[in-house]
């Protein structure tokens, strides 16, 4: 099993639902956040292309930021989902720098913070709670093992990207396209 989200760049309208569902679902202090929407605007009059998209943790294959810390307080569990276990972090901040896409922070109670997909969630049968609350339904969360599940059947048909793909870390956050 593989965990991967799908975000479908023609569907998402930069509501931040999500911000806010995760802001809530994972008790995250005001003025931080696990996830964000971006804006990415293309092109030049008058044939310009507006992309929007939620980024996060990209809960990579190869994750740089588990490779640098020092305690193993950043760990991948099972699924590919890479965790960080707060008692067990230091605050060292290595793994902030380490990651291609600024998807952590250093939580007010000194330990660094990040995207879980929800796995409290996934562990009872539910899904990721920024997934849960999208009003345009353009997130989409599951197995990329599973060559039958929503994700990979979208990814089969669908033009898609992922973010820094020049860093080589194997990224499980991909984008639809066009």
């Amino acid at each position: 099993m593989r965990y991967a989200m799908v975000i479908d760049t023609l569907k998402c309208v930069g509501c931040s639902d999500c911000v806010v569902a995760c802001q809530t679902e994972n008790n995250v202090p005001m003025g931080y956040c696990r996830d964000w929407v971006t804006e990415t605007v293309n092109g030049a009059y008058p044939t310009i292309d507006l992309e929007l998209k939620s980024e996060r943790c990209n809960h990579c294959d190869n994750a740089p930021c588990v490779r640098c810390c020092p305690t193993g307080a950043s760990h991948i569990v099972e699924g590919g989902i890479v965790m960080v276990t707060e008692d067990e972090c230091i605050g060292c901040g290595a793994c902030i720098e380490s990651c291609p896409y600024d998807a952590r922070y250093q939580h007010p109670d000194g330990y660094v913070d990040k995207c879980t997909f929800c796995h409290h969630r996934l562990e009872k049968g539910k899904q990721p709670a920024c997934v849960e609350v999208c009003p345009t339904k353009c997130m989409y969360f599951g197995d990329l093992d599973d060559p039958t599940s929503e994700i990979s059947e979208l990814l089969k048909t669908r033009k898609h990207k992922v973010l820094a793909p020049e860093a080589g870390t194997s990224p499980n956050v991909y984008y639809l396209i066009k």
